[in-house]
């Protein structure tokens, strides 16, 4: 048995950033180093109050310190939402299975985020920063509900847009008086004239809320994307984090254990993969 599965080390709240009215940044120091994959996930606790799962958004490359993007959605997102920098929470992890950076080497990469779904992504593209040279370009499109509720907007508005390597657009679903970008939901921006990719020679990353992931991944099939090429990060009702409950069964799979990274060609077949 391997006790960092069920045992959550100490860690203390540095810094917490307000990225939209819902959703912060928390700057996490852990008492000891925890190294994790893009992808992979951890377990947070409050004491007194419970544990939920969450994605790490910062980089890969480094283990002392932990950055989580969190959406107030519950009772345990409520009360970290309500925490001040001194606090003291637990982690449990890494859990989990990563994106296989491997398989991507050599190939154009289409990252494809909503909402809060950046965040994971996030950790991705630090991860693909590590070693650019070794991917053929990458491409982000990303959307929200309204210029708001974009996260990350510096970096995705200004150091993003600045990185030769790099091909970002945003859309957001409703502009204001203000917003000069596009409008319309994802699939919107991943029409033939805003994306100019290879999908025989690439691979799509989606994160993000569950009707917004099956209705990108059905536009990636019709612009000729394989099942095998579009990876899906499945974060579904995962609680225990490795695979007791049963809650995230998702087919045979356990989406903590087995995922929450999966291939479209994987759970193509199974029912209620969108719930």
């Amino acid at each position: 048995m391997n006790p960092k599965l069920y045992l959550p080390i100490a860690a203390t709240l540095e810094k917490v950033v307000e990225e939209t009215h819902n959703i912060k940044t928390f700057f996490l120091t852990p008492s000891s180093p925890l190294a994790f994959l893009a992808g992979q996930f951890v377990e947070l606790t409050v004491p007194g109050v419970g544990e939920a799962p969450f994605t790490p958004s910062s980089s890969p490359a480094i283990s002392d310190r932990l950055e989580i993007t969190i959406m107030r959605a519950g009772t345990v997102t409520e009360r970290l939402h309500a925490l001040a920098p001194g606090a003291r929470i637990g982690i449990r992890g890494p859990l989990g299975q990563p994106y296989p950076l491997d398989l991507f080497q050599g190939k154009e990469i289409l990252i494809a985020g909503g909402g809060v779904g950046l965040a994971p992504l996030r950790a991705l593209l630090f991860a693909l920063f590590e070693d650019i040279g070794k991917y053929k370009k990458i491409i982000v499109r990303y959307g929200a509900r309204s210029p708001e509720d974009i996260v990350y907007r510096q970096a995705v508005e200004k150091a993003w847009n600045k990185a030769d390597a790099l091909d970002v657009m945003t859309t957001v679903d409703k502009g204001n008086a203000f917003w000069t970008g596009h409008t319309g939901v994802v699939t919107s921006i991943l029409d033939k004239n805003k994306l100019k990719i290879n999908p025989a020679a690439a691979v799509a990353v989606v994160c993000g809320p569950p009707i917004m992931m099956k209705f990108t991944t059905l536009k990636l099939l019709e612009i000729g994307f394989d099942p095998d090429a579009i990876y899906l990060s499945m974060e579904k009702n995962m609680s225990c984090g490795v695979g007791k409950c049963g809650h995230c069964r998702l087919g045979p799979y356990y989406a903590c254990k087995e995922g929450p990274v999966f291939t479209y060609r994987q759970i193509m077949d199974l029912p209620k993969i969108w719930e």
